[in-house]
């Protein structure tokens, strides 16, 4: 992975409190996770703990969050410290990582998104595969393998912008631009398309694999700066991803 987020930990943190985060990435991807109430949860790629936080805060008996960055391990941890819900944290890289047991659920938001190629993806996917206990399910958000970054629309009134240059390929790099207050940070992501997904997922255990389209809580309507998320539902720049480990 190439973004270093040691270096912008504070100020990715501060992105996902943009709107769209809330009302349309979590929306989607908690209503696609459904009830976690008893079960075991890891969620990778856990970032500054959001979601590690909000899984177990509904109901998982026990959660724990990884990442490779340290700088945002260590505000997950802050953030436990400060409020103490029973969540434990590792600063590990998901292709080493292997929980003491194996999981119920793997939650991931954005972490197939960064492998380069097929290569990457496959072992990405070996490592998901490895937490889970057989018929475990993985849930996922990341980056659209559907739209072609090379033309993507203007997402910037949402406070961001999604970009690739041209030609759109396999491995072609996405730069995600998030605008906070008077700064923006960049984040590098890559496209591999749904069938290399599907490929790496069933080569590493999984079955019933499925991708679903981003939605919006019809009730955050207002929040949208334009007065409607349409223009970031169609065409999305994410997609949501459930599949479940063979037994």
């Amino acid at each position: 992975m190439s973004t270093d987020y040691d270096k912008i930990a504070d100020q990715y943190s501060q992105a996902k409190a943009q709107p769209w985060r809330h009302h349309v990435e979590l929306y989607t991807l908690i209503d696609l996770t459904g009830p976690v109430r008893g079960l075991s949860v890891l969620d990778l790629a856990c970032g500054d703990g959001f979601y590690t936080r909000l899984l177990r805060q509904r109901g998982a008996s026990q959660a724990h969050g990884v990442d490779l960055s340290r700088e945002m391990i260590r505000i997950a941890q802050q953030r436990e410290d400060d409020d103490p819900l029973g969540i434990t944290y590792s600063d590990a890289d998901v292709l080493d990582f292997t929980p003491e047991e194996p999981v119920d659920l793997v939650n991931a938001a954005y972490l197939l998104n960064y492998a380069e190629d097929a290569k990457s993806l496959r072992a990405m996917c070996d490592g998901v595969s490895r937490c889970l206990q057989p018929g475990g399910r993985f849930v996922t958000v990341n980056t659209s393998p559907f739209l072609d970054f090379s033309s993507a629309p203007d997402y910037r009134p949402f406070g961001f912008e999604a970009r690739a240059d041209a030609p759109w390929r396999e491995g072609s790099r996405i730069d995600w631009t998030f605008h906070i207050d008077d700064q923006s940070i960049q984040v590098e992501n890559y496209h591999l398309s749904p069938e290399t997904h599907k490929q790496a997922l069933e080569a590493a255990g999984f079955e019933a694999i499925i991708w679903h389209p981003a939605r919006a809580n019809p009730k955050g309507a207002a929040a949208s700066p334009t007065g409607s998320w349409d223009p970031l539902l169609e065409p999305a720049p994410i997609a949501f991803l459930e599949c479940r480990k063979r037994g």
